[in-house]
This record gives structure tokens, C-alpha cells and sequence, in this order.
């Protein structure tokens, strides 16, 4: 929210007290605390009022700096609070300076000017500059006509920075300096442009489509093409103008007392990530099996058994390998959703069906949301039991926006949380393997909890407590390396119950375009695995676009053919389509190896497994604003077709000769190409350096990596060495080969077991 009226004035109804004489300095072995004015202290008389702002900088981990900023710290808190993964034996080096005091932690550091001197905030990694904060930054502001502004707000609806317990509610701002050619990102799963400077971002989830400025995944953390990062560690609306108010800041802001955040350093955006995820913990390791594709049974279709038999029989009759068959809302009766049972008439034997359909060689995923609709049978019972959300009278909150009359899961109860998973442990004795966790957005305030949680708080928060219950009923049922989601809402923390997906998006190019920089946002604030629905959700598109979006939903993390009132098997477009999704389902297949590691990698690190060019070529200007291509793994380029003319253009960064792993072109990097592509081709170039080993795929896509794989080296450069890891379905290593180029020649060396052959995608002679 803007605050601001021009650089000089403030907006009309608004007090802000800016931070403005560091009056005092305190520091221990942990901390350094700064008592800020808001105006320059000449004589003892001007100390008699306020406010005065109490802000702390310390370190909880390895290059992080933790700020608190406080006005009144007898101010109520309440949660709920995000779950951080802090190293409370943690000492970063606190140093007094000539003028002024610094704090080390690990090679990121903040350093504060002298005491008595004007509020001068700095962070650097390595010695080079990151950001910074002094005058006319960090604020405490007041509303001067708070009762108007909330009437305002609410009737824009809005309510959710409306606090009628307050006599005059106050707003704790912070911004921070963006230096020239210096490019923000993140925010979680935003549709919007990719950089998001002048963008007003709200971290405030909503079930808006992939075709606005709402979004399903907030999340209060961005990363600059500087090299850090900043969390903000609110679970309640977190208001960012990313030069948007000042064009040379972002400014974020709370409603409250206190404000805290962090801020990462990093060599790269990479490790930036990784250390966000050290913080708010890292994605879980998603089964072998959920690589592979998914088909639904689709949302307003007509379907039963024999329905579902025939789809999956007819994709293994086209030899299209399928991994997961997923039955969406209508495996449960109309207007009983979400009651877990069965709809008898179109499916008498559930779990007769279920064993028939998992001797298909397939896993079964069903539809769920944590909304308990009025006709359900679940309902009575939620309501007798005091498990659901309530209104402030007592009674369970009901609406009819999605289900008639539901009520909403309460799972701040334990025991409303246990009943939940007692429905969902039910379907895992049947064959369930996986869920698809729908909604989570539509989070009313005007609440009760009942653990007295923050209703403002609870509505980003609760889609993390619905979707943990879930994922450790999977984890519970068949192991940790095993639980898999399809989650559609998130907030910080819900990385490590994974896969994401992106929502409702449309049956068009420009929808396709969406979603990818929906996913590239998304993974950019520590979430390491994404999906969405292959050809678009509403409508039914083109086999054209029906073919593009096959590729590119194959050469994502995770692969899903899924739409709204009609069926996505390939068939119903064209018999090309068949063959297209094939050939990509194959690759796929056959790149597993590389895949599963780099997934691996994904689970231990917190980088994210289909990320933004950005975040390995940060030091390429070329690559800052690139939001139509992708890197799949470390050693992989995507770039999809966007268009019915098949014209791709794509850049590859500046680090030597890139192979494209269909056709064998090499092509000099530091370039823009355009070309043009058959259905079955699309930019796919390995990076200069790599290797990436290709397996012996038949059907499954859980098969042994390391037997009978070959290993293409790209593009290695003389006296260079590149690495290929080869893990188990278990995440274990069990092969590691290392290549270096001697006198044009390929020096190969293994370590581990394994059957494979090195091949140069240069021709050059392979010595073992």
C-alpha cells in the first residue's frame, strides 16, 4: 500500500514517523540493538515522547541477518507463526568500528552507522554491496482517519487490514534500496510480469485463476539479481511495493507493532535459495513414480469404471507409458463434497475397482478439499464435535461459495485434524496413492479458531496446516520417500509437501505463457518442483496448442494431462497427438537418471529442480528478464513453443558451445536464436560442461538408472572435468562418473556400481 504522496508528502489521513537518529547502540555477543528516533535529539526535552523504534539485528544461521524492528513490544502477538528451522547456538561476529558496529554471518554481514548519527543501514556478501536502508525508510505510521479507511477497505473488500480492537491501527513500513539495473523476483506463484519491479504486490492468497494479478501461492519472500534475498516473516497480509511507491526501493509493510525479517547473501540466486530454504525447510523428495505422466479423469466429465478402464487401456494400447490415473470432484456425489465416499452408483466397489486398475501397472491419486459441504455425511458429525472453523457466536462458519452450506476444517483442533486424517488413511487402505489437495484459499477473517490463532494470520497459514495433515497421512501410510500431493494453495513452509501446480489457466497461448512465469515466480521463493494442467484447464484448445503444451508439460517437473469439461486424452485432438505425447513421455523417460538426481539435488539444497535462468546466470545481462525458457535441472535449457508458426526464441547464456540433445546442433552461446520446430522438436540444449545420462526406459518410470545408461558429455573444453551422479529410486547414490579433456581426448572415471557408456556428443575419443 502506498503511503506516499509524491517523494515529499505523505498521503492524506496517514502520520509516518520515519527512523531518523540512531540514539543509542547496544550490542552483545548475539545482537546489536538500535534505538532509532524519528526526529534528531537536540536538548534532554525532546526524549519525553514518542515513538521511538527499538530495532534489533542478530543471526540465526549461516548468512542470514534477522531484523526486528519494535514500537510497543507489550503488544499482543498472537499466531499463528510460521515454523522456522533457527540454529539457536548460532553466533555471528559482532565488531565495533571506527564509526559504527558490524555483524558477520558466515560472508553476509549488515553494518550500522556510529550512535548519535543519522539511521544508516548496510548489507553486503563478500564485501560487495546488496542493499540498504537510511533516510526516509524505515517507518512507524499511524492512521490519522482510521475509521474511514477501514469503512473504505471493507466495502472494497479489503477487511483484512481492518482491526476494530484498535483504537487507531499502526503499520510498521520497512524499504530497502534496488540499485541500478537491479531486477526483483519472487513473491510465489505470480501470474504478472516476471520482474517484478513497479508491481504492488499483496501476499494474500485467493482463488483467482492464472489470468490476474491473484494468486493461490503467496508467499512474503523476493530475490534480487544482486545475489540476496529478504523473507519477511508474516504470515498475514505482507503489502511489497517493489518500485512501485519509491521507484529505488521496496517498501514493505505490516499492520501491527513489530515487523522481522530476513535477509539472505548468497554467491549466486542459487545459493540465496538455499539458504531461504535452510530457514523454512526444504522440499520433500517426491516418489520416482510421480515423474511420469498423469491423466485425469478431467472436472465436469462423465465418468465410472469402465470409462476409466478404457482410457488407461487405450494409452497403453498407443504405447503411451502412463504412471498415475487421477479421479477429480465427481468420484464422490454432488453436493456431498467432501464426504470421502464413493459414488455408489457410478462406482459399487471402490476398492474392487481399485485393485483392477492398479494391476494396469498404475498409481491412483484422488481429489480432496478440507471443505465439508452441508449434504455430506461427514457434516453433522464436524458440527457435533466442534470441528470446524466457527463464527464469533459460537456456531460453524457455513457459506455457499463452493459446496452449499459447507463448513470449513478446523486444523488448529488436534482433534478435528485426526478425524480428517482418519478419512484419508481409509482411502490408502483402498489403493489411494497420492492426494490432490484443491483449494485452501478461500480462508474467511471474520473467525474463531480453536486455538485462539489470529484469523488474519490464519487465512495465508491455513492451507500449510491442511496440507502437512495430508502429507504425513502419506508419509505414515507408505513412508517418507513415498508421499506425494498435487497441491493448488501455499503459503512459506509448504515447499516441503510437494507438488505444486498452478491452477486454473486457459486453453491459449498467452495462458501457457502464464503459467510459466507462475511456476518460474513460484520456484524462485523455494518451492523445487512444479506442474499444471497440460493444454490449459477452461475451455478445450486447438490440437496445436494441444501438442506445444504436451512438450513443454513433459520437459516440466511433473506432467499432467488434466481440463475441465472435456477429456485430455490425446486421441480426442488428433492421431499426432498421440504421437507427440509419446515421444515426449519417452524422453522423459529415458532422461530419468539426470531427472532423479537432480531432484535429489533439489531435496538437499532447496534450488529449485525447474528454475529461472536467472538463478544460474545471474551474471549474464542476457539472461536477468528471460520468462520463456527454463533450465530443467542444472545441465538442461527449455525454451517452449509459444505459437502456432512452431518459431521458438531462446538465448543461451554466455559459457561456450550448447548442444541441442535431439538434433546434435551445437550453437556458440552468448546469443538469441529463433528457429523453427516440427511437434516433436523444441529448444533443448544441454549446458557446455555437463553430462547428462540418458536410461534404458521401457515403461515405468521407477527402473534401475544405473544399469545400461549412457552418458553424453556436452560440450567439455580442454583441461575441464564435468560430474554425472546416478541415484536409486531411493534418493541414494550408486553411480558417480567423472569426465575430463586431455588432449582431446575424454578421461573417464566411475566410482560405485552400474552398467553404462560414455558417449561425446563431440565425436571425441572416450578413454576409461
Amino acid at each position: 500500500m502506498k503511503y506516499s504522496d509524491g517523494f515529499w508528502l505523505n498521503k492524506p489521513g496517514y502520520d509516518v514517523n520515519y527512523a531518523t537518529q540512531m540514539y543509542e547502540i547496544h550490542s552483545n555477543e548475539r545482537s546489536i540493538t538500535v534505538v532509532v528516533t524519528s526526529n534528531y535529539i537536540q536538548n534532554r526535552g525532546m526524549t519525553l515522547g514518542g515513538p521511538i523504534l527499538e530495532i534489533t539485528f542478530t543471526s540465526t544461521l549461516e548468512n542470514s541477518i534477522k531484523v526486528t524492528v519494535e514500537h510497543y513490544r507489550a503488544a499482543k502477538k498472537t499466531g499463528p507463526d510460521f515454523t522456522l528451522y533457527e540454529d539457536s547456538s548460532f553466533k555471528p561476529v559482532i565488531e565495533k568500528l571506527e564509526n559504527g558496529y558490524r555483524l558477520t554471518s558466515g560472508k553476509t554481514s549488515v553494518e550500522l552507522g556510529g550512535q548519535g548519527g543519522p539511521w544508516d543501514v548496510r548489507y553486503y556478501y563478500d564485501g560487495k554491496l546488496l542493499t540498504k536502508s537510511g533516510w526516509r525508510t524505515t517507518s512507524y505510521i499511524k492512521e490519522a482517519d482510521w475509521r474511514t479507511n477501514n469503512r473504505i477497505m471493507e466495502k472494497q473488500g479489503q477487511n483484512f487490514y481492518a482491526d476494530s480492537s484498535s483504537d487507531c491501527p499502526a503499520i510498521m513500513r520497512e524499504m530497502l534500496n534496488i540499485s541500478v539495473g537491479e531486477n526483483i523476483y519472487g513473491f510465489g506463484e505470480k501470474f504478472s510480469t516476471f520482474v517484478k519491479n513497479g508491481q504492488t504486490v499483496d501476499v494474500w492468497n485467493n482463488d483467482g485463476g492464472t489470468c490476474s494479478e491473484q494468486t493461490y501461492k503467496s508467499i512474503p519472500f523476493y530475490v534480487s539479481s544482486r545475489g540476496y534475498g529478504v523473507f519477511v516473516n508474516h504470515p498475514e497480509n505482507v503489502n511489497f511495493e517493489v518500485a512501485s511507491e519509491t521507484v529505488s526501493k521496496v517498501s514493505f509493510s505490516v499492520q501491527g507493532e513489530r515487523l522481522q525479517y530476513f535477509i539472505f547473501g548468497g554467491e549466486t540466486v542459487a545459493d540465496v535459495i538455499s539458504h531461504y530454504t535452510d530457514l523454512t525447510g526444504k522440499p520433500a523428495l517426491p516418489p520416482a513414480y510421480t515423474f511420469g505422466l498423469w491423466l485425469t479423469t478431467s472436472f465436469t466429465t462423465d465418468y465410472d469404471e469402465k470409462t476409466c478402464s478404457y482410457f488407461i487401456d487405450e494409452m497403453e494400447r498407443r504405447d503411451i507409458p502412463l504412471e498415475v490415473f487421477h479421479f477429480d470432484c465427481f468420484w464422490m456425489r454432488e453436493f456431498c463434497w467432501c464426504d470421502f465416499t464413493w459414488d455408489s452408483r457410478m462406482f459399487p466397489d471402490p476398492k474392487a475397482m481399485l485393485t483392477r486398475l492398479k494391476q494396469k501397472n498404475i498409481e491412483i491419486c484422488v481429489w480432496i478439499n478440507s471443505y465439508i459441504g452441508q449434504r455430506s455425511s461427514l457434516f453433522d458429525e464436524g458440527v457435533e464435535n466442534g470441528y470446524f472453523i466457527k463464527n464469533k457466536d459460537g456456531s460453524a462458519f457455513q457459506c455457499d461459495m463452493w459446496q452449499p452450506g459447507m463448513a470449513i476444517v478446523d486444523f488448529t483442533n488436534p482433534a478435528a485434524t485426526e478425524w480428517y486424517k482418519s478419512k484419508l488413511r481409509a482411502l490408502c487402505e483402498m489403493g489411494v496413492n497420492a492426494f490432490k489437495t484443491d483449494f485452501g484459499e478461500r480462508i474467511p477473517t471474520d473467525v474463531v479458531y480453536y486455538d485462539g490463532s489470529d484469523p488474519l494470520k490464519m487465512h495465508n497459514y491455513y492451507t500449510y496446516l491442511y496440507n502437512k495433515a495430508v502429507f504425513e497421512v502419506l508419509e505414515e501410510y507408505y513412508g517418507k520417500d513415498k508421499a506425494c500431493l498435487f497441491a493448488r494453495s501455499a503459503t512459506v513452509g509448504g515447499q516441503q509437501f510437494p507438488v505444486h501446480w498452478g491452477g486454473d489457466c486457459f486453453s491459449n497461448y498467452e495462458s501457457m505463457w502464464e503459467t510459466v512465469r507462475g511456476g518460474l515466480s513460484l520456484c524462485l521463493s523455494g518451492f523445487g518442483f512444479f506442474s499444471h494442467d497440460i493444454s490449459g484447464f477452461e475451455a478445450t484448445g486447438s490440437p496445436d496448442l494441444y501438442k506445444r503444451w504436451c512438450a513443454f508439460g513433459l520437459m516440466s517437473t511433473h506432467s499432467r494431462l488434466h481440463g475441465n469439461s472435456s477429456y485430455r486424452v490425446p486421441w480426442n485432438f488428433d492421431e499426432e497427438s498421440c504421437d507427440v505425447l509419446r515421444h515426449f513421455t519417452k524422453l522423459k523417460g529415458k532422461l530419468m537418471p539426470y531427472l532423479y538426481a537432480n531432484a535429489v539435488k533439489t531435496h538437499e539444497t532447496g534450488v529449485p529442480m525447474m528454475r529461472a535462468m536467472v538463478v544460474d546466470y545471474s551474471n549474464d545481462p542476457g539472461a536477468l528478464n528471460l520468462d520463456r525458457q527454463y533450465m530443467l535441472g542444472d545441465s538442461l535449457l527449455v525454451a517452449p513453443v509459444f505459437n502456432e508458426e512452431g518459431t521458438a526464441s531462446f538465448y543461451l547464456p554466455n559459457t561456450g558451445r550448447w548442444t541441442d540433445i535431439q538434433t546434435g546442433e551445437i550453437l556458440e552461446g552468448g546469443h538469441w536464436y529463433e528457429k523453427k520446430y516440427d511437434y516433436f522438436g523444441m529448444p533443448l540444449y544441454a549446458k557446455p560442461n555437463s553430462i547428462i545420462a540418458y536410461g534404458d526406459f521401457k515403461r515405468n518410470f521407477t527402473y534401475d538408472y544405473a544399469n545400461n545408461t549412457e552418458l553424453v558429455v556436452y560440450g567439455l573444453e580442454e583441461s575441464k572435468t564435468a560430474e554425472c551422479v546416478i541415484c536409486d529410486e531411493n534418493g541414494k547414490t550408486v553411480l558417480t562418473v567423472t569426465c575430463e579433456r586431455k588432449d582431446n581426448k575424454i578421461i573417464v572415471k566411475s566410482e560405485g556400481n552400474g552398467t553404462f557408456t560414455v558417449k561425446s556428443a563431440d565425436g571425441l575419443e572416450i578413454v576409461k
